[in-house]
């Protein structure tokens, strides 16, 4: 008979996340995800200038409000028929960029990492899951992550300061604005910066891809776990153009084994266990409808359900670096046992990259990759020209603007009349990894990657939050 473990709340998470396992024969065999905040910012904004969404969303997520922000300005953009010049393009990627560096550190060394690396029996590494085979750190690595952990809070920092050079402030990013950014480019802010990008580009190279490896290879089993659907969605992030046409994280939607173009339209919601009331079954996000019902039979979560062709899709790096596929960086050739002369790519993984490890791998490997491509990006900057696009507010309209958080897809949908937010609906990446189970019955993201996880002790359910950190929530 199956026993149920309650986990309320899911600790070292951005939000409140309660988690519920029935275990039988020491694994998962079924999985409840339940989002226990109602945030309502699409009724916060109903009737607002839609100028203020960019900064009103951007308090959606503690973690990730550029990427909120990002969305919600490529929303104005196609709203207001508009596109930033050369620059401003450069600048928001540069923006968003030291986000992701700055999450990603967060999210392994400070998050998640302390489901692998014991630190000594003081705050913050305790309270904490412990018992026989938990921890597998040989003593010198496991000093080694721990000086790491503390090194990460340095490095946050640093990223930090290197966002507000060109987004103004942080965590709140002032610069981001509908046509581009405000912030005027000169050479002692390009300077900053490009050296501010080395200092974290060497310890990403010597501390986070380093220490994900040495994880990996101590925790090899736990590439078998967390599974899931297989199914991922990139809407596509850093455009490489002004006209939108290619990003550094491709467009794209893995399904069942076949690679897809994204098609918007495929985007459905759907509130079978969700808290809200809405007389369709599923509806696209640009005709959505927010009318939460707390008391609903039935309902276990606050998220809805999105789903892309009415399936289940995972959002965040590996969905990115899965559609993307780049070359990684030569710690996985290391780690792979692949010579240093030849091209190690993400899909050569294989069905390793869907795992618990497998998604810390994509993490990693995307800061770097992202790294990269911000040298070449303040390279490109052009002192003297313009870094927005003027513009003026329609009567009405409609848009959407797609973006990708450190943790996964974000959309942002609005519609405009008599020059007011008449409706603004978001749909966040943890929306999509922790929605329950939809109108057919099929889990969420996160529920399936939980099916067949390893409980061995149930007091200490260590494999359960393994699976669900991994994904960022």
């Amino acid at each position: 008979m199956a026993k149920k473990i309650t986990i309320d709340p899911l600790t070292r998470i951005e939000g409140h996340l309660k988690i519920e396992v029935d275990v039988e024969g020491g694994k998962v065999v079924n999985a409840k995800s339940s989002g226990m905040l109602f945030r309502g910012f699409e009724l916060i904004l109903k009737g607002r200038d839609p100028r203020d969404a960019p900064q009103i969303t951007q308090r959606i997520c503690g973690v990730c409000p550029t990427a909120h922000g990002t969305a919600s300005v490529r929303c104005l953009d196609m709203a207001f028929g508009i596109k930033p010049p050369t620059n401003g393009r450069l600048v928001r990627n540069l923006i968003l960029g030291a986000n992701y560096i700055q999450s990603h550190v967060l999210h392994f060394f400070h998050l998640a990492a302390l489901d692998y690396v014991k630190g000594p029996n003081t705050a913050p590494f305790v309270p904490r899951y412990d018992g026989p085979g938990i921890y597998k750190l040989s003593k010198a690595v496991n000093n080694k992550a721990v000086e790491a952990y503390l090194k990460a809070l340095d490095l946050r920092r640093k990223a930090h300061e290197m966002l507000a050079i060109f987004g103004g402030k942080v965590p709140h990013v002032q610069a981001l604005i509908p046509g581009g950014v405000t912030e005027p480019i000169n050479a002692d802010k390009i300077i900053r910066f490009y050296w501010s990008l080395q200092e974290l580009k060497e310890a990403v190279n010597t501390i986070y891809l380093p220490t994900v490896y040495l994880v990996g290879k101590a925790y090899g089993e736990l590439f078998k776990v967390g599974k899931g659907h297989k199914n991922v969605l990139s809407y596509g992030v850093f455009p490489m153009d002004d006209d939108d046409k290619t990003f550094l994280l491709k467009q794209g939607v893995y399904t069942k084994g076949k690679d897809y173009p994204l098609d918007v339209k495929k985007i459905t919601e759907e509130i079978k266990y969700s808290w809200y009331n809405d007389k369709e079954v599923k509806r696209y996000p640009g005709n959505g409808y927010t009318d939460v019902t707390p008391d609903k039979k039935g309902g276990y979560s606050f998220i809805k359900a999105p789903r892309y062709n009415g399936l289940p899709h995972e959002v965040g790096p590996l969905a990115r670096m899965w559609i993307t596929n780049p070359v990684l960086s030569k710690h996985a050739n290391a780690f792979l046992g692949v010579p240093k002369s030849k091209d190690v790519r993400m899909r050569d993984l294989g069905d390793k990259a869907f795992s618990i490890i497998g998604r810390h791998v994509a993490r990693a490997e995307e800061c770097w990759y992202v790294i990269l491509a911000m040298e070449k990006w303040i390279d490109q900057l052009q002192l003297g020209k313009p870094v927005n696009t003027q513009y003026k507010i329609p009567k009405q309209a409609e848009g959407y603007g797609l973006s990708e958080a450190p943790r996964g897809s974000v959309g942002h949908w609005i519609s405009i009349k008599d020059g007011k937010i008449a409706n603004y609906q978001i749909v966040a990446p943890t929306t999509w990894n922790a929605s329950p189970s939809d109108n057919k019955e099929t889990r969420g993201p996160i529920e399936e990657a939980l099916i067949g996880a390893p409980v061995p002790d149930m007091k200490n359910p260590v494999n359960v939050a393994r699976v669900v950190r991994s994904f960022d929530p």
